[in-house]
């Protein structure tokens, strides 16, 4: 199965990468756009109960406390969950994504944003069916790579990119390649394209490419002016005034049904 593929030493690896320095990639993360919520509610049969799995600093949880009654938000990093966005229909809580502890057939969706690469899915997938109710809904979704302007894109292809290319975890490659490589045990729905648009500065930019976990892994190796050049060459290529740009960042979605 693909899912084994997704070894063991990187699942402990990632909470401690993003776990530290909570706060700031909470304010560093776009949210996701509320068509993608709205059309993921069209598709489910009931909205009494979601589960968002890996939650980070609950960016999707707020989404989904939008068309939920409850969102059980869980994450393995209790400093994410610190750095959380509160809402009243969110509750979080540290589990694992492999072993949750929540009675079968509990939800009617259950979502993983920016992070399905990260599990172990021999695993999870038996899990996610025995916590959705008949019919409910699975969907998975993330981003990588965003444009801005040629100028800003050509940097990040032949300078950025290149120089974190060392520092990325091999699972990263599961979602750079649309998650077509994992098996998924659910009868597929059709989704439209989705992507993330946001209006930012160049130090905004800077911030969200800083809070990769290539990056930071980069800078735990190499001190924390590794990246400076490249930083530079992104602000030269922002050219001035330096007003906030339009970022657009396309999001890889897989949904599916599970009838139980």
């Amino acid at each position: 199965m693909a899912g084994s593929t997704v070894a063991s030493p990187f699942l402990t690896a990632a909470p401690r990468t993003f776990g530290a320095g909570s706060a700031a990639y909470a304010a560093a993360r776009p949210r996701y756009p509320t068509a993608l919520f709205a059309y993921l509610v069209d598709q489910c049969r009931a909205h009494r109960r979601a589960w968002d799995c890996a939650c980070g600093t609950g960016q999707a949880a707020l989404g989904l406390a939008q068309h939920f009654a409850q969102v059980c938000a869980t994450d393995m990093s209790a400093g994410q969950l610190a750095a959380a966005a509160r809402h009243p229909a969110i509750a979080y809580a540290v589990q694992s994504a492999e072993a949750p502890a929540f009675a079968p057939a509990s939800f009617d969706a259950i979502c993983v944003a920016q992070a399905l690469h990260w599990f172990d899915l021999d695993a999870f997938w038996p899990a996610v069916q025995r916590l959705l109710r008949p019919g409910g809904v699975f969907a998975a979704w993330g981003y990588a790579w965003f444009t801005v302007t040629p100028e800003v894109d050509r940097v990040v292809a032949a300078q950025l990119l290149p120089r974190l290319a060392p520092y990325w975890a091999p699972q990263n490659r599961l979602l750079w390649d649309g998650y077509r490589a994992i098996d998924f045990p659910f009868a597929p729905l059709a989704a439209p394209d989705f992507a993330i648009a946001v209006r930012w500065t160049a130090d905004q930019l800077w911030d969200y490419v800083a809070s990769w976990s290539a990056a930071r892994r980069c800078v735990e190796a190499e001190g924390t002016a590794a990246l400076a050049p490249m930083r530079a060459a992104l602000l030269a290529a922002w050219g001035a005034p330096p007003a906030p740009r339009r970022i657009t960042m396309p999001l890889v979605v897989r949904i599916g049904r599970w009838e139980g």
